[in-house]
C-alpha cells in the first residue's frame, strides 16, 4: 500500500495548454520536524515510503524554453490518501469536483456547505507568459498522508 501511495503522489503534475516542449519533473518529500533546545526545525528528506500522518510536499519543478512567452497551465491531481494542505504560493486555484470547476477555495461549495482543504481533488496554477519566459519555475504543495 505505502509503495502504490508513493506511486500515486510521483504521478502528479499533468501540463495542460501548454507547449510540448513543457517539461515538469515531480518528486515527493516527507517533511520531518524536529525540536531542540526551544526551537523547531523543520527539513524535507526524499520520499521512499508513506505513512499515515506523514506530512509531505509535492514539488513541481516545470522547465520551458526561454525564448517561448507563451502562458500554459500546470495541473496536479491530489491523490485520494492524500488531504491537501496548503500551496507554496499565493496564485493557485482549486477544484473540489475532480477539475470540473476551479477557483480559491473560499469560493467553493460542496452542496450547501464551504469546501475545505480536506475537499481538494486537484491544485492548478496558471503560468503567466511572462513567468513562462523565465524558462523554469518551482511549484510546490504540501499535504498529509489519510
Amino acid at each position: 500500500m505505502r509503495l502504490a501511495l508513493l506511486a500515486a503522489a510521483l504521478a502528479i503534475g499533468v501540463p495542460t495548454h501548454a507547449s510540448e516542449a513543457v517539461r515538469i519533473d515531480r518528486s515527493v518529500f516527507i517533511e520531518r520536524v524536529q525540536h531542540s533546545e526551544g526551537r523547531t526545525v523543520r527539513t524535507l528528506a526524499p520520499a521512499e515510503s508513506l505513512s499515515r500522518g506523514d506530512r509531505v510536499v509535492l514539488m513541481l519543478n516545470w522547465y520551458a524554453p526561454t525564448a517561448s512567452n507563451i502562458g500554459f497551465v500546470v495541473s496536479s491531481r491530489v491523490p485520494e490518501r492524500l488531504a491537501f494542505e496548503r500551496v507554496g504560493s499565493a496564485a493557485y486555484q482549486v477544484s473540489v469536483d475532480g477539475g470540473r470547476t476551479w477557483g480559491p477555495l473560499s469560493t467553493r461549495r460542496l452542496g450547501t456547505r464551504r469546501a475545505n482543504e480536506s475537499d481538494v481533488t486537484d491544485v492548478r496554477w496558471i503560468i503567466s507568459r511572462e513567468d513562462a519566459a523565465r524558462g523554469r519555475g518551482m511549484l510546490t504543495y504540501s499535504a498529509q498522508v489519510r
